[in-house]
């Protein structure tokens, strides 16, 4: 069990005759993520949300409030939440596993949500059991429970000391493919800008390593809430110019040749990519720090 982690789901991992007590954490989350708040920019007030009748305009409290299923144009079937609940397949908190699979047979566009999948103290041995067959077999399993009220489908593998569950997308969830595709125009790209375009793959060659990838989008919110309380502006940044397909050619011949001479600089560390996160935390102890010494009465956002 992950120390401090609470388990999302229990119950039973069954194969064949063969079961054991399990448990789903969850393995990717947003909540060290900044977050705002509204704020009422006359008063600097937090602002709530209040649900109101698209109609009379005249707020509805959460007792009245109701589900419903449009089947026209401001035509609803009225469902009460009750129904719902009633309608929801029945838990028997056990994830069956139905078939093994090669492990690369589902295409990730059905991925959802990974979940680290760990035994209970008298299960372990059945659980490393299937955790090391899986292995030697290369293979990884299909399964199907009641998760958070929803029947789902589960891809489970082998990862570490122990199983990755990933909840997957449903066939009708997934948007086609040749629909998205469909208007790109049917291009045979040869001679020397494929050349080009491989040797730049080639020098670029490497390993996935999730340590060497920051957050961008999170360290510049981190930037923007330190320079907003120290009271300074941030540089604008550049625009990203698109290559026009008569500067193709050139732009790929100028990417070879810069790669050719920049082969040899060093490689950006881990320790460099996790900039990020320390000035995530920097800019949010530079606001408790400025928030603690204001004395003000004014109310602040969070």
């Amino acid at each position: 069990m992950p120390s401090g982690q609470r388990a999302q789901w229990k119950g039973f991992l069954k194969f064949g005759e063969v079961s054991c007590g399990v448990a789903l954490y969850t393995a990717a989350s947003t909540s060290e993520r900044i977050t705002f708040n509204t704020i009422n920019k006359a008063t600097g007030n937090r602002v709530n949300r209040i649900f109101i009748d698209s109609e009379t305009e005249d707020p509805v409290p959460k007792e009245a409030q109701t589900k419903g299923f449009e089947i026209e144009n401001g035509q609803y079937i009225v469902i009460d939440p009750e129904e719902i609940s009633a309608a929801i397949p029945e838990s028997k908190k056990t994830l069956e596993i139905e078939a093994f699979i090669p492990c690369f047979d589902v295409d990730d566009i059905y991925f959802d949500k990974p979940y680290y999948l760990t035994p209970d103290k008298m299960g372990g041995d059945a659980f490393a059991a299937l955790r090391d067959a899986m292995k030697k077999s290369m293979v990884a399993a299909i399964a199907r429970t009641v998760l958070f009220r929803r029947m789902r489908t589960v891809l489970i593998r082998p990862h570490g000391k122990g199983l990755i569950a990933s909840t997957l997308n449903y066939d009708y969830e997934v948007r086609s493919s040749e629909k998205a595709f469909e208007e790109m125009p049917k291009l045979k790209i040869q001679g020397e800008m494929l050349d080009l375009a491989k040797h730049i793959i080639s020098t670029k060659k490497g390993e996935f390593d999730p340590a060497t990838f920051d957050d961008r989008y999170e360290a510049a919110l981190a930037d923007l809430v330190k320079a907003k309380l120290e009271g300074k502006s941030l540089p604008k940044p550049k625009k990203v110019q698109v290559s026009k397909p008569n500067d193709l050619l050139a732009a790929l011949r100028e990417s070879a040749g810069m790669m050719k001479a920049g082969d040899d600089k060093p490689k950006r560390t881990a320790a460099n990519a996790n900039q990020g996160t320390g000035r995530q935390r920097a800019a949010r102890g530079a606001a408790a720090k400025s928030a603690a010494s204001k004395a003000a009465p004014q109310r602040k956002a969070s």
